[in-house]
């Protein structure tokens, strides 16, 4: 007496006989193998971006204001300074907001004072130097830093690699499938790239008075790609 199929054997007999016996269903949907292929590679970042910031408080918005554009003018001399080209920062927020206090005796919030604050953001194409740019800035009389990032901006090239390797991932898995359903694999019917590569770290860092160097690790990013491949398949000879 035979044994019962097992139900891995029983799906790869009715996925064979359904692309293979049905000519009716093969005319609207060609008989393939569809199946993903992934692959990765590491490399060091080369752009690193950062947001750098100052706030002032005064009684009135005039003098926050004034105060405010004071700093930040201390600020982007200081960028200059550091060998930053003025393409590489730019203005990403400014405010002057009112300030409330509390009057216990009517519970009124009255406006006690105005803060001014002004945000930069820098791209430094050296990562080596972002430690010292941090420094920098907070010398200059940054308060807050902060939205740390680090790319590698030639992805898609240091990519051409792992592209051919997602290639070859997806087809090994796509013979896997074919043995198993008794078919051959034959020309490649598709082929879609999916994923993008993201940044390796993303963080934030309030920034007061440092008495030693900012410790910065822009560490290795992974870089990932996928890609979807659907192979035309055969009867095995």
């Amino acid at each position: 007496m035979k044994k019962p199929a097992t139900l891995f054997t029983s799906l790869a007999a009715i996925f064979a006989a359904t692309l293979l016996a049905s000519p009716a269903l093969a005319d609207d949907f060609p008989a393939a193998i569809s199946v993903s292929g992934e692959a990765t590679v590491s490399a060091a970042p080369d752009l690193a971006q950062i947001d750098a910031g100052v706030a002032n408080d005064a009684k009135s918005a005039k003098e926050a204001s004034d105060a405010n554009n004071a700093a930040m003018g201390k600020v982007l001399l200081a960028l200059k300074g550091a060998g930053i080209a003025e393409k590489d920062y730019q203005t990403s927020r400014l405010s002057l907001q009112p300030q409330y206090g509390q009057n216990k005796s009517t519970g009124a919030s009255p406006v006690v004072g105005f803060r001014a604050s002004n945000r930069v953001t820098v791209k430094i194409r050296d990562v080596t130097k972002v430690a010292g740019i941090i420094d920098t800035l907070v010398s200059a009389g940054a308060n807050d830093i902060g939205n740390i990032s680090f790319e590698v901006t030639q992805a898609s090239k240091l990519l051409d690699d792992a592209r051919e390797q997602a290639v070859a991932d997806a087809r090994r898995k796509a013979e896997i499938y074919a043995r198993a359903t008794g078919v051959t694999l034959g020309a490649p019917l598709s082929v879609s790239e999916g994923s993008a590569p993201m940044p390796l770290f993303k963080g934030r860092m309030a920034a007061a008075p440092m008495a030693a160097s900012a410790a910065v690790a822009p560490g290795e990013e992974t870089l990932s790609v996928t890609v979807n491949v659907s192979w035309a398949i055969k009867a095995a000879q």
